[in-house]
């Protein structure tokens, strides 16, 4: 194992062999890659051979850890954190000692992964995990690889199969509530960027040991590397699909269409255990009890249903901040310009991303935050709604990232204290059955908490604000599931947009263009106007008048929490363990599979725990 690492050495990107990369759309990507350049070994050596103070024969193996690239002056710099080995290991020590105080060298850390415990033989009730997105995929693969054969609920259907139905509602406008964007194997994350980093604090290196699982599934060996690792849509396919074969070959179950209906709970001595879950299948629609005594929750953002029946069970949970907003279009061209300078177009760059931040200062949008949300450089904008009636827009690129727009959601933050709390809006959200006690429920809590307190705010509030949004947006794209469009420069400028510049939209079905003002609440829209020119300083052609916006981006977060405790488990129902995205313990792919590990460590450690207490009886 290396022993030093160095973080950064940097080389100028002309000294660096260029990657090959493919040309073709995406997809052919799947079997035309081609393998990256190597590094340049030999110029890393004698770079931290000066660092160290020794002579590049003396390094017996280099070893990139991670690759980033710093563009902030002319000549743009290429910049490694390696590992490095010595011909005499036993230097290492003394060189440690020399450098102790060195930013730049240290020691490698240890970042291999260790079980936390192994399934006992007698185990009564085998782990469940419900959703089979990024988070419940490793939960269930990290549960089955300690031997504990858990069974997969997934209510929608294979990789392949939703591939096709949501071809289905961007090719035919024909909507599957249950397989799409949001539902089904591999979750939201597989119709996305396939972004592999995140800003989670990571001492244990999880995050490591999800990117060694995904290129052992097939992912290319570069995003080990790479400072910003993605994947992409198709090669996502083949990765999620390896993944639950994996998960089978261990003794795990992946039972798709199977929607949780209930949780089955049992009451003693004041305290709420978890027995089972009620499962309906939606082949043939018959219901069935499944018992459990553990089970992860690993829910979608979007499993609106779920969280309602959570709610009524008395599952604790609570109203949490999310944003919303549009996506944003410019030519792809016109963001490598901008960020790579004279560089744009090197082979090695590829697709520029870029990340912006404003904090509005004027009129009804003073003091919110717009920021840029899921970039995806040479990507399109898709159609994610998963409820017949509603518009939501989403970002999607191929491995590739080779088409000519770049996209990214341009969105507002939205706080516990915006949620509607009228009967009406909770009427139209839920229905007439359950609306009128979601707003009595509103009502009570408003006076038994501060104001403006997210325990003041009914749980499910930001839920019905969110199908207000995408409702609106359905009807003003002519309700066909069109999305509603305008052009920025008529945007800034409020004035309806009639005509496409040339900037030509990807969402399909397709784009209405006229006046975004009413798609969103007014304090959202001041902010985004005052936002757009503000980033055009920031990137050169952001603001420019034919770039496109479409709406709506409403799904950026969970909408709500659903707090758990030190053990990860619910805090007032014992064997149940909120997780990922939904229960907002995640923010993307990466994410969401570490919060799985941990969640899935937890359930192993607790019964295993528990078949040792039952050995010393």
């Amino acid at each position: 194992m290396p022993m030093i690492r160095i973080t950064e050495l940097k080389l100028p990107l002309s000294d660096v062999p260029v990657e090959a990369r493919r040309a073709a759309d995406a997809p052919s990507e799947t079997d035309a890659d081609r393998a990256p350049a190597p590094h340049p070994i030999s110029a890393l050596k004698a770079l931290a051979a000066q660092a160290l103070c020794i002579t590049p024969n003396d390094i017996a193996a280099l070893d990139v850890f991670k690759r980033s690239f710093d563009a902030r002056k002319a000549e743009l710099l290429v910049v490694y954190i390696v590992d490095l080995t010595l011909v005499d290991t036993a230097q290492e020590g003394s060189l440690l000692q020399r450098f102790d105080t060195h930013p730049h060298v240290g020691k490698t850390p240890d970042m291999a992964y260790r079980p936390v415990g192994h399934a006992p033989q007698d185990l009564a009730l085998r782990p469940v995990v419900v959703g089979f997105g990024p988070c419940g995929m490793f939960a269930a693969l990290v549960l089955a690889q300690m031997g504990f054969k858990p069974i997969v609920l997934e209510r929608g259907t294979t990789v392949r199969q939703r591939t096709q139905d949501t071809w289905g509602l961007w090719r035919k406008n024909t909507l599957k509530p249950e397989s799409n964007v949001q539902f089904g194997e591999g979750g939201a994350g597989t119709f996305s960027d396939g972004k592999l980093y995140s800003q989670i604090k990571d001492p244990r290196f999880l995050g490591r040991k999800v990117m060694q699982e995904f290129v052992a599934a097939g992912a290319p060996p570069e995003i080990l590397y790479e400072a910003h690792p993605h994947i992409g849509t198709f090669k996502l396919v083949k990765v999620v699909e390896s993944i639950r074969e994996q998960i089978i070959a261990l003794g795990g179950e992946v039972r798709f269409e199977q929607r949780v209906v209930d949780v089955l709970l049992k009451h003693e001595h004041g305290t709420h255990y978890l027995r089972g879950l009620t499962v309906q299948n939606a082949n043939d629609g018959s219901v069935s009890e499944l018992p459990a005594g553990h089970v992860v929750m690993a829910l979608g953002h979007s499993a609106r249903d779920t969280f309602a029946m959570l709610h009524q069970r008395g599952v604790a949970m609570q109203a949490k901040a999310f944003s919303v907003g549009f996506r944003i279009e410019h030519p792809q061209s016109v963001i490598d310009k901008a960020r790579w300078g004279r560089h744009a177009g090197h082979p090695m760059l590829g697709a520029a991303d870029y990340k912006l931040v404003h904090h509005a200062v004027n009129g009804a949008g003073k003091g919110r935050s717009v920021y840029s949300f899921c970039m995806c450089p040479g990507g399109t904008v898709v159609a994610a709604t998963s409820e017949p009636g509603r518009v939501v827009t989403n970002g999607m690129s191929q491995y590739s990232r080779n088409e000519r727009n770049a996209n990214a959601g341009i969105v507002v933050g939205v706080d516990p204290c915006d949620f509607p709390s009228d009967e009406a809006s909770f009427v139209q959200a839920f229905g007439p059955l359950d609306g009128p006690r979601y707003a009595q429920e509103a009502v009570a809590l408003a006076a038994a908490h501060p104001a403006g307190s997210a325990t003041a705010t009914h749980p499910l509030a930001g839920i019905a604000l969110q199908r207000s949004l995408e409702s609106r947006a359905y009807a003003q794209g002519g309700s066909s599931y069109e999305a509603p469009g305008q052009l920025v420069g008529d945007f800034i400028a409020a004035r309806p947009s009639a005509a496409f510049g040339s900037v030509q939209p990807s969402y399909k079905p397709g784009v209405k263009l006229g006046d975004l003002a009413g798609s969103l609440p007014d304090y959202a829209i001041a902010a985004i106007r005052e936002a757009l020119p503000v980033f055009g300083k920031k990137i050169k052609g952001f603001d420019m008048a034919d770039a496109v916006l479409t709406g709506v981006e409403t799904r950026t977060s969970s909408p709500l929490k659903i707090p758990r405790g030190d053990n990860l488990q619910s805090i007032n129902v014992v064997g149940l363990y909120p997780a990922g995205e939904g229960a907002s313990y995640a923010g993307g792919i990466l994410s969401a599979a570490v919060d799985g590990i941990k969640v899935a460590e937890a359930v192993a450690k607790t019964l295993c725990s528990k078949a040792a207490n039952l050995q010393t009886l």
